[in-house]
């Protein structure tokens, strides 16, 4: 019973801080990974509404800005970075 004894006047040490410490990491670790690849394509990125970049795009050729050609050309990038459908014709 002497180990029991020693025990409780002495207390667990600063080895307990171990573990929160590594928890800490792995959270700290997890939202770094997440930041850095799942939640960097949602932030940021508008593909509809008035500030997207295909009504931008349309705005600019209504204007006078592009010509036709250029407009569908870019129309096309668009297409495929954000997946529209060009079966319905020009927005």
């Amino acid at each position: 019973m002497d180990t029991f004894t020693t025990l409780a006047f002495d207390g667990p040490g600063p080895w307990v801080l171990f573990l929160p410490l590594i928890w800490a990491a792995v959270v700290i670790g997890v939202v770094t990974v997440l930041r850095r690849t799942v939640w960097r394509g949602r932030r940021g990125a508008v593909t509809h509404g008035e500030r997207s970049p295909i009504a931008i795009l349309g705005r600019r050729f209504a204007a006078g800005e592009i010509d036709e050609d250029e407009y569908w050309r870019r129309l096309s990038v668009l297409d495929e970075q954000f997946g529209r459908s060009l079966k319905d014709g020009a927005p």
